[in-house]
């Protein structure tokens, strides 16, 4: 089956290797590497051709997702499947929703995987699916596919997922650029508590700052999670300070 993919960043180029071996998959980016894309088994292409398949993944940065969904509509095949992989679902939802012409079907998910930490397999790799439009069958199609391949499916809603995520992911992410801002380095005098420290840095510093900046802008609950950490860490200081 043909499988257009539409963004070509890091995640985009870890998930066309793997696809690319049970799918034809056509790429495009605004400033695609076509001899990149072709080492990994998959085909360069025009934004219209990846549009036109059957199966689209657009792996824009979120802050873009919008606007690519205005553009993609009249591209689509009547009965195109669109599957996201933003790292919040509401809002990138309800763009699908607005803009994608009724008769697409609809998967939102969020891989809890990246280059770093499923650059040799998928097999126990987490997914949150949000089957917001999909035909049942087909569906089931999906998660049987996904199974095989050894992944780990948690179902959600949207508006779940980003209650969670803001928690699990964004705050991660917040304390790992605060530790990148504070200079942390390992230390040859340490703990093992400091060390954990460090994995916490060291799963962000590869990923771009505007990936931090988007789950916090584009995620409805971040803001007060955010909120609600600083208040901790306020009682804490507090404590000291006594």
């Amino acid at each position: 089956m043909d499988l257009g993919l539409i963004g070509f960043g890091r995640l985009g180029r870890l998930l066309t290797a793997y696809l690319a071996q049970d799918f034809h998959v056509h790429v495009y980016d605004l400033n695609l590497d076509p001899e990149a894309v072709k080492k990994l088994g998959a085909r360069p292409a025009s934004l219209e051709e990846a549009a036109s398949m059957p199966l689209v993944l657009p792996l824009v940065p979120m802050s873009a997702f919008e606007a690519l969904m205005v553009q993609i509509a009249p591209l689509l095949q009547k009965e195109a499947l669109v599957i996201d992989a933003c790292s919040v679902k509401t809002l990138p939802v309800q763009w699908m929703l607005k803009h994608l012409p009724e008769q697409v079907s609809i998967l939102g998910t969020h891989p809890m995987f990246g280059p770093d930490s499923a650059s040799d397999t998928l097999f126990g790799a987490k997914l949150v699916l949000c089957p917001v439009r999909v035909p049942e069958k087909r569906y089931g199609e999906i998660k049987a596919y996904l199974h095989k391949h050894g992944m780990k499916l948690i179902e959600s809603t949207p508006e779940a997922h980003d209650q969670q995520i803001s928690r699990s992911l964004f705050l991660a992410h917040f304390l790992g650029r605060t530790l990148l801002e504070f200079g942390a380095e390992p230390l040859e005098i340490d703990t093992k508590g400091y060390r954990r420290l460090m994995k916490i840095l060291l799963t962000v510093e590869n990923d771009s700052v505007q990936l931090f900046e988007d789950m916090y802008h584009f995620n409805p609950f971040a803001a007060e999670t955010r909120s609600q950490f600083l208040r901790a860490l306020d009682t804490v200081v507090g404590r000291l300070d006594a």
